[in-house]
């Protein structure tokens, strides 16, 4: 953790510690190396030579030196020959000065540090290197046990309550957190103890860590932030020491947050899978269930964690006195979304005409992410435009890229595919009219985008939270709408693999009206299906009731489903043919049409708008439709393979 600021430049007091460990090192070479002659260093034989020629005059001779002086000043040295008995009497003879110099005594303790010098310096490198490694926050040897946990502060960006919008009861939840960390003594006068850890439970993008943090910048207190994945190491035990050390820091922090995001790569059940890897997270988990409720209490440490995976983590550690609350972060409602768009659209420059609520109404269940996301779209379409405002054109146009996906104006399709597309999803459009439990059409065009030709976008006109049997049927009704449209205008023989996912959606419902919403006659209010979670959180669906008559009824009810959905499109594609050739000629003339499009051309016969047509029927290469995206707000829409 981050709990103590560096003073001065990491940089530079790195180079100043390693620049001293490189002079010391010269230092040792040069006192224990071969010693370099001093300056004025002659050979003997030299020697010798100038004194005989009489240029010397006066030396000092030692065991293992000789220092002398010439006639004019200068001095020189040498190394004598042991055992040289004729150069004294050389020295007489040319009237030399000469004189014996003592050896000199060692002092003790100085040969006593230099001889020490060496392990002294290897010492203080190694020590050195560990202090290092040890600061480093796991990053070395010595450091696998240190906590990754990252500490926020106010510089760091602070976040508060108005910043988080549309998950008002989730925040009405947390804020009794906030006033404890203010006021802890107006809970405790009353022997209530505040609540030692929440679990915020919410899909992707729904604003868990936001919440998280806007926590921390009300109270005012650390903000410690780690994820669940950085706990567990390929070593045993090396996760158990992460989470001992995260909350000693936590600790020196009091009061403080830890925050544990997704914490379902360490929570998750114990007893499940096989090998070390295992072993690892069972004694992580382990040793975090004891740091939060142990013998030992943690006065003043408020732990929050986040996942959408709550079903997959052990028992022991949702019980009280761990994670005392739930608390629930949930796709915003059309309110909520109204409240989300405008915190982000503070940013942007809006045109007068830009109403939030429009936009909310038609974006049923986006996220908080998923609604950033349309506000930045929009920006950035608003900027390739050289428009100084985003006017609400591009946010209806950032909002069919978000939900349908780009458009494919590049693919160029022939005459004959643009007719089935425009045919196919008229069938859908028409069946969907015709069903008064479907939802309204929102728009239907034949512009690729993803990998759909085309497709038919419906939108709730309000937020719906559960679904009745007569709206499942027509929407099994309109899925096949496309797939009927090919058969009566083309045939049999020319139906093409557009209605792919239509077919998919259709079958996927009908199995779960089945298996798990009790739908059918036959076999009653029972559940036949069940989710679970294999091996490597690979799961999927598997039937309870395994008896071969059972799977037979099961595999039957969800033909006649969907059968039937099939017969009641075509008998109202039969009955309004002519509307079905008069949609389709509209969508091969202007490529889109709104829901009002549809209701006045329907009614009428004609449609009056302003704009120009995009080409006749006839006209050359047409380009295709868009995609949704898979299961998430709407059905319907004929979708080509990839490369079709």
């Amino acid at each position: 953790m981050n709990d103590e600021q560096p003073n001065g430049n990491p940089w530079v007091k790195s180079l100043l510690v390693w620049g001293g460990i490189f002079l010391a090192l010269l230092m040792v070479v040069s006192m224990f190396g071969p010693r370099n002659d001093a300056a004025g260093s002659i050979r003997y034989s030299d020697f010798r030579t100038k004194v005989a020629e009489g240029s010397v005059s006066e030396v000092q001779i030692s065991e293992d030196r000789i220092v002398g002086k010439y006639k004019n000043g200068d001095t020189f040295s040498t190394v004598p020959i042991p055992n040289d008995t004729s150069l004294p009497q050389l020295l007489q003879e040319n009237d030399v000065n000469y004189a014996g110099k003592a050896p000199e005594e060692p002092n003790l303790l100085l040969y006593i540090l230099v001889q020490a010098l060496p392990f002294m310096l290897i010492l203080a490198i190694a020590f050195f290197a560990l202090r290092q490694v040890q600061k480093g926050g796991g990053s070395g040897a010595m450091g696998f046990g240190k906590s990754k946990a990252k500490l926020l502060t106010e510089r760091q960006g602070r976040v508060t309550f108005d910043d988080v919008a549309g998950i008002d009861e989730a925040r009405e939840e947390l804020e009794e957190i906030v006033e404890f960390l203010k006021d802890p003594g107006r809970f405790s006068k009353l022997g209530g103890q505040i609540p030692k850890g929440a679990l915020l439970v919410g899909s992707p993008g729904t604003g868990k860590t936001l919440l998280a943090r806007a926590i921390a910048g009300e109270a005012g207190v650390p903000f410690f932030t780690i994820s669940g994945s950085d706990f567990v190491e390929m070593f045993v035990g090396v996760g158990a020491s992460r989470v001992r050390d995260m909350f000693e820091q936590a600790k020196k922090n009091s009061p403080c947050i830890v925050f544990i995001d997704e914490i379902d790569a360490v929570g998750r059940h114990r007893g499940h899978g096989l090998g070390n890897s295992n072993d690892e997270r069972e004694q992580t988990l382990n040793q975090l269930l004891v740091e939060m409720d142990g013998f030992e209490a943690n006065e003043g440490i408020i732990i929050i964690a986040a996942t959408n995976r709550p079903d997959v983590l052990d028992p022991a550690l949702l019980r009280p006195g761990r994670f005392d609350r739930q608390v629930v972060v949930p796709v915003p409602d059309i309110d909520g979304r109204e409240k989300i768009l405008g915190v982000h659209m503070k940013k942007v420059p809006l045109a007068p005409d830009v109403n939030p609520r429009v936009i909310a109404r038609g974006t049923p269940g986006f996220s908080g992410a998923d609604l950033a996301n349309l506000v930045n779209e929009a920006a950035l379409l608003a900027a390739r435009r050289n428009k100084r405002l985003v006017a609400m054109q591009e946010f209806e146009d950032a909002k069919d890229k978000v939900m349908m996906g780009t458009e494919r104006r590049s693919m160029v399709m022939t005459d004959d595919e643009k007719k089935m597309t425009a045919y196919h999803e008229a069938g859908h459009a028409l069946v969907s009219i015709n069903e008064p439990a479907s939802d309204p059409i929102h728009k239907a065009t034949i512009i690729p985008r993803g990998r759909a030709l085309g497709m038919v976008m419906r939108l709730p006109e309000r937020d719906n939270y559960s679904y009745h049997r007569d709206k499942m049927h027509a929407n099994l009704a309109v899925s096949m709408g496309g797939r009927v449209a090919e058969e009566l205008i083309f045939g049999h023989e020319k139906v093409s693999s557009g209605a792919a996912s239509d077919i998919h959606y259709a079958t996927d419902l009908a199995r779960n009206m089945v298996t798990k919403w009790g739908m059918s006659d036959k076999l009653g209010p029972l559940q036949y299906e069940d989710q679970y979670e294999g091996y490597l959180g690979m799961g999927g669906a598997q039937r309870t009731m395994m008896s071969d008559e059972t799977n037979k009824l099961i595999d039957s009810e969800i033909r006649a489903l969907v059968d039937g959905a099939h017969d009641k499109a075509k008998a109202i594609l039969k009955k309004d043919e002519e509307k079905l050739h008069l949609l389709a000629n509209a969508l091969l003339e202007y490529e889109t049409l709104s829901g009002d499009d549809i209701k006045e051309l329907l009614d009428t016969g004609k449609l009056d708008r302003p704009d120009e047509p995009t080409g006749p029927a006839s006209a050359a290469p047409v380009r295709g439709s868009a995609i949704p995206k898979a299961g998430k707000r709407f059905s319907g829409g004929g979708t080509a393979p990839q490369g079709a």
